[in-house]
């Protein structure tokens, strides 16, 4: 008899087992999204590859996975490629494949609610909206997982926001980005080797 789902998540590991850590960043596969607002989670997977030397990429769990590893753990780099929506699919077929902790599970995504580049990590609560968050939390069965949230500022004026999350950067927005991206990145690893507390307290905030 197989053990229940929720069971399986919180699964105790031996003493001589370290259990993985999985980031998952959110956005849209095909090159039309490459640049959009809704697709800086891909780029700080992307960022993190470059950072690590990362290699060795395979399609698992209808997801681009990079395995590695960071100060002796064991790191997993995720982006769905499900399309927004429907993110949660591949999560849990990875939370399940590799045996990860839900506080082992970092999930970056970008959040319109957050001022322009502005970091706020938090150990979970709900989708606020977000699609593909929302989409997680429908899969694994609970909100209890940690965030990492992109500020992408709400659109101008009367403009839906569905349209200005698929709006590309612009060359200037870019540079900020790429600076916020760094930050994420650094923000990411300190969580992986000195938790969610000491992550939130040294990176929360906007870019300087």
């Amino acid at each position: 008899m197989t053990e229940p789902w929720p069971f399986s998540l919180f699964q105790s590991h031996t003493l001589t087992e370290t259990p993985p850590y999985l980031i998952v960043g959110l956005g849209n596969p095909g090159r039309e999204y490459a640049q959009t607002r809704h697709n800086i989670g891909f780029m700080l997977i992307d960022r993190l590859s470059v950072r690590l030397n990362a290699q060795g990429m395979k399609i698992q769990s209808k997801a681009i996975v990079i395995t590695t590893q960071y100060e002796g753990r064991k790191l997993i780099l995720a982006k769905p490629q499900t399309y927004m929506n429907l993110s949660g699919q591949s999560v849990q077929g990875l939370v399940r494949f590799y045996k990860v902790p839900l506080d082992h599970l970092l999930v970056a995504h970008d959040d319109l609610d957050l001022p322009f580049c502005t970091i706020r990590m938090r150990p979970g609560g709900g989708a606020g909206g977000q699609k593909g968050v929302k989409s997680i939390i429908e899969q694994l069965g609970t909100p209890d997982f940690p965030r990492l949230r992109l500020g992408i500022d709400r659109p101008p004026g009367r403009m839906d926001a569905a349209a200005y999350v698929l709006q590309e950067f612009s060359q200037k927005e870019l540079l900020t980005v790429s600076e916020t991206l760094d930050r994420a990145a650094e923000a990411a690893l300190t969580w992986v080797t000195e938790g969610l507390n000491a992550a939130m307290n040294k990176f929360n905030g906007a870019v300087n």
